[in-house]
């Protein structure tokens, strides 16, 4: 069974420049899924994406380490699939399609209560966290509440936002799993295969929408053809697979931080770019919900 490393067993360097990545590549993704689904559908975008950088970062392994450190046992590709599912069909197919009505600050300050999910997780497996942490899930949950606001007075369609609350509990999910389950010894192998099983998923359930009928191409905008590169390339390639790797190599406590350092970075850039309202709910409940991860994940790391 795979556990995660202590920091210390890895160049802390390394650990540190993949969650400066992580902090920065990914609170950009929001905006990015925003401009990318104001053209393109949903789950075929998400999906392509995935089956793309999959198959880029496949062969970079092949490339890199040689066609053999794609090989994996039948249970540690059949954990990589379960994650893939988990983290990518469900965490982030959901915020792709909750971002068709959701503003993308909104969206990522929605997400940041990973963390909270990850310790309801693992009470429901036995484990006691501090009190401490507990107060932190309760505040946090009190921002919830507050960022859901404009969902029930009908500034946002409700289900947009229930849609991000869903996707971020299956992305913990996937997390919490991945650090538990056996996966493949080289982590860009289990990244490929964990974004080629979510990439192929996203196709299929977009089938089934029938995103495919009526669809053209030629209608798709520059700038989301642009940012669906973006996404390629430093969503997917680099920042899914620094977050994977440190799932293998830092503990879990310290990978959650990205949770409220990438709000901050998508709100200023939804701010900034796309105009996006800094209404009194996301600024107050965004707050509340960011201030009481810190709470969390100090508390979690200080027990390490």
């Amino acid at each position: 069974m795979r556990t995660s490393t202590p920091v210390g067993s890895r160049p802390a360097a390394a650990v540190w420049t993949a969650l400066g990545l992580v902090y920065v590549v990914w609170g950009s993704t929001y905006l990015g899924i925003r401009i990318v689904v104001e053209t393109m559908p949903p789950f075929l975008s998400a999906g392509a994406r995935f089956i793309t950088a999959g198959l880029l970062l496949a062969g970079a392994v092949a490339w890199r380490y040689g066609p053999a450190a794609l090989k994996a046992t039948r249970a540690q590709l059949g954990s990589a699939v379960l994650v893939g599912l988990l983290l990518i069909l469900g965490g982030n197919g959901l915020v792709v399609l909750a971002e068709t009505s959701v503003p993308s600050g909104l969206a990522a300050l929605l997400v940041a209560a990973v963390p909270m999910w990850v310790v309801v997780l693992r009470a429901g497996t036995g484990d006691r966290p501090p009190l401490r942490t507990l107060g932190g899930v309760l505040v946090g949950l009190a921002g919830l509440a507050v960022l859901t606001s404009p969902g029930l007075s009908g500034a946002v369609r409700l289900s947009g936002v229930l849609l991000v609350l869903a996707g971020s509990v299956l992305w913990s999910l996937g997390s919490f799993s991945a650090s538990k389950l056996t996966l493949p010894e080289n982590p860009f192998t289990g990244s490929a295969y964990q974004m080629l099983a979510g990439g192929i998923a996203g196709v299929v359930v977009g089938l089934l929408r029938g995103e495919h009928r009526g669809l053209d191409p030629a209608a798709f905008s520059t700038a989301s053809w642009l940012a669906l590169g973006y996404l390629v390339v430093f969503g997917s390639l680099v920042g899914f697979t620094a977050y994977v790797w440190l799932l293998q190599a830092a503990p879990l406590s310290l990978v959650a931080t990205y949770a409220y350092v990438n709000p901050v970075v998508a709100v200023a850039l939804g701010w900034l770019i796309l105009d996006e309202a800094l209404t009194w709910p996301i600024v107050l409940g965004g707050g509340i919900v960011v201030a009481a991860v810190g709470v969390i994940v100090s508390t979690e790391r200080a027990k390490k």
